[in-house]
C-alpha cells in the first residue's frame, strides 16, 4: 500500500482555492497538490507557477485523465459541484467538494450510487469540522462546562453587491443561506449532535439579483434551539454563542479562522453581565485547510471516514431547503 502523500488535483482557479485551500494543503503531512486545471490554460499555468504546482491543465477533463492524481478538490461554482464531482468519481478519484455540496437534496443524493459504484470517498469541505477551536468547544460543552446547552445563536455576514460575483447569481446557487448560512446550520448540528425537528425562516431578496441577501432562521433541536442571521449585504461579521443553563461559550472567529494567528474562545461562568466570569482559551495557530486536507488524505490512505461524508452533507442540505421553504410559506417546515 502506498504510504506517501496523497496526490491531489484542483479543478479551477477559484479564489478560495488559490488563496486559502491550496497553500494550506501544501504544508500538510498527508497531502500534495500535484496538478491544477482551468478551462483557460494560461490561468492554470499562472496559478501553477505562482503556487509551485508541478502540472497545469487547460481542461478539467485532462486533469481527471491523469493517472497520477488520486484525489480531486472541487471549488467550482455551486451549480458545478455535483456534475464535476460525479465526473471525478467516475475517473476513480476521491472527491473533496466545496460547500454547499449541491443545489438541492435531490441533486446531492445522486452522488450516493456513484460513491457505491466507484468505491471512492466523497466529502464536503466544511473545514470548521476539523478546526481545534470547534473540537474544543464541543468537548467543553459535552463535559458540562456551561451546564446543559440550550441555545446556539450566530451571525455571519459580509457586503458584496458585485453583479459579476457568482454569489449573486441565483441560478448558480448564490445568496446568503447557501454561501454562509450553511455554516451556522452545520455547526449547530455538530455541537448539538442532533438533527433539527423543524425550522422557521425569514428571507429578504435582493431586488436585482433575486438572491437572498438577508436570511434569519430558527431551528428546533430535540435538546434546544439555534437561531442565526446571515447576509451578503451587511457589515462583515461573524460570531457564535453557546448558552447553557449555568454558563456560556463565545467563539470569536468561528468560520474564517486565520492561519497566521491564534483563535480565542470565551468561557463565561455567568457570575455577572460585565464579563467578570469570563476566562479565555487561546487555540494555537493552525491552518484549518491544512487540517481538513490531511484528515481527508488520511482517510484515503488508512481507509477511515472523511470528516464530512455525503450523508452529513445531505442532512445539512435538507435543513437549508427547509429554511427556504419556511421563508416562502411563513410556516414551520420539517427538514
Amino acid at each position: 500500500m502506498n504510504r506517501g502523500k496523497v496526490k491531489w488535483g484542483v479543478l479551477g482557479v477559484a479564489s478560495i482555492a488559490v488563496r486559502k485551500v491550496i497553500p494550506g494543503m501544501q504544508v500538510g503531512d498527508w497531502s500534495e497538490i500535484a496538478a491544477i486545471a482551468s478551462r483557460d490554460a494560461r490561468k492554470a499555468e499562472r496559478a501553477a507557477k505562482s503556487l509551485g504546482i508541478p502540472k497545469a491543465y487547460g481542461s478539467y477533463e485532462a486533469l481527471l485523465a491523469d493517472p497520477e492524481i488520486e484525489a480531486v478538490y472541487n471549488p467550482l461554482p455551486n451549480h458545478l459541484h455535483v456534475p464535476w464531482s460525479i465526473k471525478a468519481a467516475e475517473a476513480g478519484k476521491h472527491v473533496l467538494c466545496e460547500k454547499p455540496l449541491s443545489l438541492s437534496v435531490a441533486e446531492a443524493q445522486t452522488l450516493l450510487p456513484v460513491r457505491e459504484r466507484t468505491g471512492v470517498k466523497i466529502g464536503e469541505a466544511f473545514m470548521v469540522k476539523t478546526h481545534p477551536q470547534w473540537l474544543r468547544t464541543r468537548e467543553l460543552i459535552r463535559k458540562g462546562v456551561i451546564g446543559e446547552l440550550r441555545t446556539i445563536a450566530g451571525a455571519f455576514s459580509y457586503f458584496n453587491r458585485d453583479p459579476q460575483n457568482v454569489r449573486n447569481n441565483p441560478e448558480w446557487g448564490g445568496g446568503a443561506l447557501m454561501d454562509i448560512g450553511c455554516y451556522p446550520i452545520t455547526t449547530s448540528r455538530f455541537i448539538f449532535g442532533e438533527e433539527p425537528l423543524r425550522v422557521a425562516g425569514l428571507i429578504e431578496r435582493d431586488p436585482d439579483f433575486k438572491t437572498d441577501r438577508l436570511t434569519s432562521a430558527m431551528m428546533e433541536f430535540p435538546s434546544g434551539q439555534s437561531v442565526f442571521t446571515c447576509s451578503t449585504q451587511l457589515v462583515p461579521y461573524q460570531r457564535m454563542q453557546f448558552l447553557g443553563t449555568t454558563g456560556r461559550i463565545e467563539m470569536e472567529i468561528p468560520f474564517n479562522a486565520p492561519p497566521d494567528r491564534p483563535t480565542r474562545i470565551f468561557i463565561d461562568d455567568g457570575r455577572d453581565v460585565f464579563g467578570g466570569g469570563i476566562r479565555i482559551e487561546t487555540i494555537p495557530i493552525c491552518d484549518q485547510y491544512m487540517l481538513q486536507g490531511d484528515a481527508f488524505s488520511r482517510a484515503v490512505r488508512e481507509g477511515g471516514e472523511v470528516p464530512v461524508p455525503l450523508e452529513d452533507a445531505i442532512a445539512n442540505m435538507a435543513v437549508i431547503e427547509a429554511v427556504f421553504r419556511a421563508g416562502e410559506s411563513g410556516r414551520w417546515e420539517k427538514p
